[in-house]
């Protein structure tokens, strides 16, 4: 492969794969669409999709999630960019005038599950619907849409790891990416003629171990024991996927000026969590069995 690639360009040298002039997005006009956006906006309606089919099995109001798409995916995506802003509030602080503007990046997911996960607790009250089994078909969704969006990533050049020289590395142009992303470490291996740097795709790592979460979900959806136990199946998944991929990220958002990546942590403690009420409730579930089977 060649030592100076155009701006354009992404590789993946060891699986000899070459792609010439991939672009952020299209103008129409004088006005800019990028491809992130269109991804993000694509996998939230085959989220849904997924989610209003699911719901719609089990016999909930029909056509559920697409009643309530407009404020999910608004309040969803506010969400995901307040959180992202409030981690990264020594760049925003002096940059005020970048708050609103999305289409270059900037939507951390954790913000934007916690968000919708907020806005269907507050629906399903005012609805009288039961919130564990709405989020065991929500949450189905929300990882096509996560699978989906990790591509907007790939669009945008962002979402990388350090450096590797494994199977999948990937190769971008340092001219195609935020510098800030680029660490002394990746910076350590740019020498001669070399304009790149070669990077772990964690946007690809994370959208497909999320593949294999929703094919595990998927088929286990039929056989749960409790209501909200495919929703602990996402969190504590996701939780575990996320706490391992973020910490080889470049662009991870810390706690304050500590050197704690905030997604890391928060991964674990819902990898744990998730893990601590599974047992609980299943014991729980158990021992009523028990004392059924002696009453009986």
């Amino acid at each position: 492969m060649q030592d100076m690639m155009q701006a354009g360009d992404i590789a993946f040298p060891h699986l000899g794969i070459y792609l010439t002039n991939v672009p952020k997005g299209i103008y129409i006009g004088n006005f800019f669409i990028a491809f992130y956006g269109v991804i993000i906006a694509l996998g939230m309606i085959g989220g849904l999709s997924l989610a209003n089919y699911e719901s719609n099995r089990l016999g909930k109001p029909k056509d559920f999630w697409w009643e309530i798409a407009a404020p999910l995916m608004f309040l969803s995506v506010l969400g995901a960019r307040v959180y992202y802003v409030i981690f990264f509030w020594d760049y925003y602080g002096s940059h005020l005038n970048e708050l609103l503007d999305i289409r270059g990046g900037g939507l951390a997911i954790y913000g934007g599950v916690i968000a919708g996960f907020l806005t269907i607790f507050i629906i399903c009250r005012i609805r009288k619907l039961g919130y564990f089994e709405m989020m065991d078909t929500a949450v189905l969704g929300l990882l096509v849409g996560q699978i989906m969006g990790r591509w907007g990533n790939f669009t945008n050049r962002e979402v990388f790891g350090g450096y590797t020289d494994n199977i999948f590395a990937m190769r971008l142009p340092l001219e195609a990416v935020r510098q800030r992303d680029v660490t002394d470490e990746l910076m350590s291996h740019v020498t001669g003629q070399i304009n790149y740097i070669q990077v772990h795709p964690t946007f690809f790592y994370e959208g497909g171990l999320n593949a294999i979460l929703l094919l595990i979900m998927w088929c286990y959806r039929k056989h749960k024991k409790f209501k909200g136990e495919i929703c602990l199946m996402y969190l504590g998944g996701y939780g575990l996927i996320r706490y391992f991929v973020e910490g080889i990220r470049t662009d991870q958002l810390k706690i304050g000026h500590t050197n704690i990546a905030v997604s890391q942590m928060l991964g674990l403690i819902l990898f744990v969590g998730s893990l601590i009420a599974e047992v609980v409730v299943r014991a729980v579930i158990l021992r009523k069995e028990k004392i059924e089977e002696k009453i009986d």
